[in-house]
């Protein structure tokens, strides 16, 4: 087989920029990861508003720690059920300033949780902050551990 400078030339430019590729490819992996974990915090946002069982089931993990900022932690069937069930008329819900990092299968999400609702024709406003433990699980985002926490 004779090698002409063509196939040297190519040769070069492959050695040279495959390793930069190939170190792409997680930097690649996880921004895709990161915009689904935003996808699914949203996602969680809106079952929140809406009381929609269904979507609270898909993007809750079965070991699900939800704790309020109140102290009282539930499991994934208490968190649903409560959701569910409430008696408050929610009017908005938001999470601004939200900030995820993965490590793994694990993404931490950090927000404030902003809501507007009314019981009996009281009006509640909460403002408190929020830290979410997402776990890929069978290719999909779940939540895994959320905390509520008062605001300084």
């Amino acid at each position: 087989m004779q090698v002409t400078r063509r196939d040297l030339a190519i040769a070069g430019a492959i050695a040279i920029v495959a390793p930069n590729l190939l170190s792409g490819a997680p930097a690649l992996a996880e921004a895709g990861d990161e915009a689904a974990v935003r996808q699914n915090v949203e996602a969680l946002r809106e079952a929140l508003l809406k009381a929609d069982k269904a979507q609270l089931e898909r993007l809750s993990a079965d070991q699900l720690s939800y704790g309020h900022s109140d102290g009282r932690v539930q499991n994934k069937g208490e968190f649903i059920d409560g959701v569910v069930t409430r008696k408050a008329t929610v009017k908005s819900i938001t999470f601004p300033e939200l900030k995820v990092s993965l490590a793994g299968d694990a993404a931490i999400a950090r927000h404030l949780y902003e809501s507007e609702s009314e019981t009996d024709g009281k009006p509640n406003n909460v403002k408190i902050g929020t830290l979410s433990v997402w776990q890929k699980q069978g290719g999909n985002w779940k939540l895994l551990a959320r905390q509520g926490y008062k605001l300084a």
